[in-house]
This record gives C-alpha cells, structure tokens and sequence, in this order.
C-alpha cells in the first residue's frame, strides 16, 4: 500500500507572534513530503516509524474516547495497519521547523476519520477552525502544545492566513516570477533544533513584563506589517518591516538563535543584502531569508547552501 503525499509547510510569519494573537501566513513547501506506507522488508527507520506510529495509535483512541464529538477513527482499521507494518515514509527533516509531524497527522487524520471534512467542500472559517482544532489534539501527541496549523496546511495543500487564534481563512499569494531578484530562501543551520524546549524558554520570557511589552509593541507590530505587506505584493514594504523584525528577534530571541549564526545574522541587517528569521520555534533546523537581491545574498552566504523558496 501507499497513500498520497502531504507536504511540508513554511511560516513565513508568525512563528511565536501567533501565540500571542498576532497574524500569521503559512504556505505549504513541495519540496519535501512523507505519505504512509507498507514494504515487505522495512528499514530501522520504517521499524521506528512504525513503533511510534502504534503508540500514536493508542493516543487516538484515548482522545476518541475522551472526546467523541471532537472526532471520531476507523480504528480497528488503524490498528490492523499498524499491526501489519505501516509506518510513516517521509523526506520531511523532523527538528527542522517545516512540519514533519503536521504532515503525518494530516495523513492519519486524511485515512481513518470518520465524518472528515474534505477539501473540496466550501470551506467555511467554521470548518477551518474545527479541523484546526481536531489537529491540534492530535498532533500535541508529539511536542506538547500545538497550534494545529501545521497539519492543517499539509492536509489542505493552500495558504493559510491567521488573522487571529479564531479567525483564519483560506488565502492567495503573490504569484511567483522566477525571473524575479527578490526571494524567501531557506538557510540550514546543521543542527536539530527540539519545539518543546524553545517553547518552554518562550513562555517563561511571557512572565517578564517588559518582554511582554516588547511583543506587542513591536514584535507582532512588525510580524502584522509584514504579512499584510506580503499578501500585498508591496515588496518595498515588506523589506523595511523584515529588516526592522529581524532585529527584534535577534535582540529579544537570542536562545532560538544558533550561536554561529548570531554574527551573520547581524551581517545581513548591516549590509542589507539580506535579512533573517525564525523558521519554527527556532534552535536550529532551518532559518528563513528574506531578500530583494538572490545573488547578492548568496555572494555574502557563500558558505552555505540556500534553499529558494519563493521568488518575485
């Protein structure tokens, strides 16, 4: 057996801001994909794959029984494919920031619901919002607290703004000229970074007053500028807020910021040849470019491999 494909997703904004009601854009990444399977001779990874995916198993049925007019399983199916090997075959780096759990719970959810809401139906922002609900218990299974935006972007395949927790909606963006200089890369970092713990470094700082401050002030100020900016198309915009974002988060984020990466980062602020971000929670995995000049920045980060994104 093999089922279809979910994709990865990027935030392009809103990674932490959305905790504290600031807009949001996610859009899914093609690039990289996992769809559930059975092989006859697995992998160590399809074992562990597979190991994890009957623990996941036991979790839904807890919910489904705690919760049964949250959503409802084909269980016994479940269980059965569980049993006779499936697991979960992704390209999807975990720890990077680019949805690897969401893509699974959007293919479990895609298999054995019952009742599920399908995207071709009209998706009205009630729907939106109980899928997202839905997600979100299931994918907390993996790392504690989730937003359930990211398997809702696999499962839907479209962008997502979040306008606020309960107002999201379906979106379109600028489309791509890939004769264009201006891009959104991504830039690894060589390390994985862990959500819980960068979460957890994020809600102690909320205790602060003044890092309180600062987010609403500027942090989502900015994140809710460039959003808008982006959906927009008003590019020159878009850069001034980034670069004014990309600040913020290096003097307030510092923990969610690889080490090495504190200098180039402020590299790209100084020379304008680029800005950067926090792709996820941050710690590592990928971190998100924003430029109006693709060679330009990748002269100034010849020593790493970038991965366009987005052009216009």
């Amino acid at each position: 057996m093999k089922g279809p494909l979910f994709y990865s997703k990027i935030l392009l904004f809103g990674e932490y801001g959305i905790i504290r009601d600031s807009k949001g854009l996610s859009i899914p990444y093609n690039f990289y994909n996992g769809a559930l399977k059975k092989i006859e001779d697995p992998s160590a990874e399809a074992i562990a794959s597979n190991a994890s995916l009957k623990r996941f198993a036991t979790y839904l049925e807890t919910l489904q029984t705690e919760q049964p007019e949250l959503v409802a399983f084909d269980l016994t199916s479940l269980k059965n494919d569980v049993d006779t090997g499936m697991y979960f075959d992704s390209s999807i780096p975990q720890g990077y920031g680019v949805g690897s759990s969401g893509a699974l719970v959007a293919a479990i959810y895609d298999k054995y619901a019952t009742h599920k809401i399908t995207v071709l139906e009209n998706l009205t922002r009630e729907k939106l919002l109980k899928l997202k609900n839905i997600f979100a218990q299931m994918e907390s299974f993996f790392h504690g607290k989730s937003s359930g935006l990211d398997p809702l972007n696999s499962y839907l395949s479209i962008p997502i703004l979040i306008n606020s927790k309960d107002n999201i909606e379906a979106t379109g963006i600028p489309t791509q000229s890939f004769d264009g200089k201006g891009a959104v890369f991504l830039l690894d970092s060589g390390i994985v970074g862990e959500t819980a713990p960068m979460v957890n470094i994020f809600m102690e700082n909320l205790k602060d007053k003044g890092f309180r401050a600062m987010l609403k002030n500027q942090f989502v100020k900015y994140t809710d500028a460039c959003v808008e900016n982006f959906l927009h198309g008003d590019m020159k915009s878009l850069f001034t807020n980034t670069k004014k974002l990309s600040k913020v988060v290096l003097n307030n984020f510092k923990p969610m910021i690889p080490e090495q990466f504190h200098g180039i980062w402020q590299n790209g602020i100084d020379t304008n040849d680029y800005y950067l971000k926090l792709c996820g929670s941050g710690g590592g995995g990928y971190i998100l470019g924003f430029t109006e000049d693709l060679e330009r920045a990748k002269a100034s980060l010849k020593d790493y491999k970038l991965e366009v994104v987005y052009q216009f």
